[in-house]
């Protein structure tokens, strides 16, 4: 049996740091547990760890100035930093300067377990390591936030199974990334991984890419052609944007759900195939069902779990992560020797962003600004002009009850129609406070009245 992975973790908390331990303990690692990061740099040596785990704030010897020495000795060792959320910024300073990843306070166990062991699989192979535990599956999807640690739990127990799971979520999260993720993890992997945008195949052609065809079944068709579902036999096909698939189309993919067999364009044998489907969707498939635009016997099917994919916006802890990520991976793909980072407040802009287009929009900005960035810093001026958005300026406590009050007070008139005995009786205060507050903020009931007939 190989040896356990050894961590160091680091913290002055000592509550903390013994129920981390133990946690760790408890899923097969081996942890040296000390309380100052003068410790942890002589424990350095004779412990040899496979990745560091530290606090960032530390009497003595903060965080950042152990992974400078760490740095220093070990250059490949990966560590991990845990911050509360007033130090948020900083912690983003410290991925920048190549700190592996960090984890705010509070923070599920199970996230940082998946964040040891992706800094495993980077730091020597995880056959080396002996912690594998089936989690190469998820390789691909970069995220610390618990809205998506929960939905990967979600799609690791349906990859278990061979039914049928539809994935809804907006344009841009990555859908096709957790579908591959839920096909790495089932018992398929080792089959064909078959995709196929609904949205993107001309109707007339769709069945022929789905189902295949006989020779001489359309004009240009000069021999036959298996189709998606036949060359992904044994596999898994995963159909996005569901909800366009044409409504012939769909009455086809119901017959290959309930009886496991197709039938190509133009012939009139079936061909039996073998296959697990998934699909995802934008849209609302309930109100399409409705409509009448989709088949309520073919969602059923394909719904037998549903995974919602979180937007970015709800989870924007993942952003840095992605954006450092593809920074990364764009930098090597473009030249730009030793790579570029983002400036703290351009990384706080990007945090602070809509992001209406999600992870593919996140892609798009971070590209953009690795081409153009004259230097390895990108600042936040470029980074504005590839989002094209300006954040509105966060109003203190005062002012923002102030706003309240006023757009509270200007609903209360327009519904009272400026009847100020109505309106503090809705308001649920007297008289003479509501004139004061009117008074305080320059209204007047008069403007309010309807006019008389």
């Amino acid at each position: 049996m190989s040896e356990k992975p050894r961590i160091l973790l680091v913290d002055d908390d000592q509550d903390l740091l013994h129920l981390i331990r133990m946690r760790l303990q408890a899923n097969g690692l081996d942890v040296s547990a000390v309380n100052s990061a003068e410790k942890a740099i002589s424990e350095l040596s004779r412990y040899r760890p496979n990745v560091v785990i530290t606090d960032l704030r530390m009497p003595g010897m903060d965080g950042m100035a152990l992974f400078e020495s760490i740095q220093e000795r070990f250059l490949q060792l990966p560590v991990i930093i845990l911050t509360a959320h007033g130090t948020i910024p900083d912690a983003v300073a410290a991925v920048q300067q190549g700190v592996f990843s960090y984890l705010v306070k509070p923070f599920d166990a199970a996230i940082l377990l998946d964040k040891i062991r992706q800094a495993l699989s980077q730091s020597c192979p995880q056959d080396d390591q002996g912690v594998d535990d089936g989690e190469s599956w998820r390789q691909d999807i970069v995220s610390c936030s618990q809205s998506m640690e929960t939905l990967l739990q979600q799609a690791r127990a349906a990859a278990r199974t061979d039914v049928s799971v539809l994935i809804q979520s907006e344009t841009g999260t990555g859908k096709e990334l957790l579908a591959k993720a839920i096909h790495r993890a089932s018992n398929r992997r080792d089959a064909a991984f078959m995709t196929l945008n609904c949205a993107a195949i001309p109707e007339t052609l769709l069945e022929s890419e789905l189902f295949g065809h006989a020779a001489g079944a359309f004009t240009g068709a000069g021999k036959a052609t298996a189709g998606l579902f036949k060359a992904a036999d044994k596999g898994t096909v995963f159909l996005d944007e569901i909800g366009d698939m044409p409504l012939n189309a769909q009455a086809k993919l119901l017959r290959v759900l309930e009886q496991g067999d197709v039938r190509p364009v133009g012939s009139t044998e079936t061909v039996k195939v073998d296959v697990r489907i998934l699909s995802a969707t934008h849209h609302d498939l309930h109100e399409k069902v409705r409509a009448g635009s989709f088949r309520e016997d073919l969602f059923y099917r394909l719904n037998v779990i549903t995974l919602e994919q979180p937007p970015l916006a709800a989870r924007c802890e993942d952003i840095p992560l992605l954006a450092n990520h593809f920074a990364h991976q764009l930098s090597e793909r473009h030249g730009r020797e030793g790579g570029v980072h983002f400036a703290p407040e351009a990384m706080e802009l990007m945090v602070s962003a809509p992001w209406p287009g999600n992870v593919r929009q996140l892609l798009n900005v971070v590209e953009q600004c690795v081409v153009l960035s004259p230097q390895s810093l990108i600042p936040r001026q470029l980074v504005e002009r590839a989002l094209r958005f300006k954040p509105q300026k966060l109003l203190n406590m005062n002012d923002a009850r102030d706003q309240f009050e006023h757009d509270y007070l200007i609903r209360l008139l327009n519904l009272a129609e400026g009847n100020i005995a109505l309106a503090a009786r809705l308001a649920e205060r007297n008289r003479s406070e509501f004139y004061n507050l009117l008074k305080r903020h320059n209204l007047d009931p008069d403007q309010f009245r309807k006019p008389a007939d």
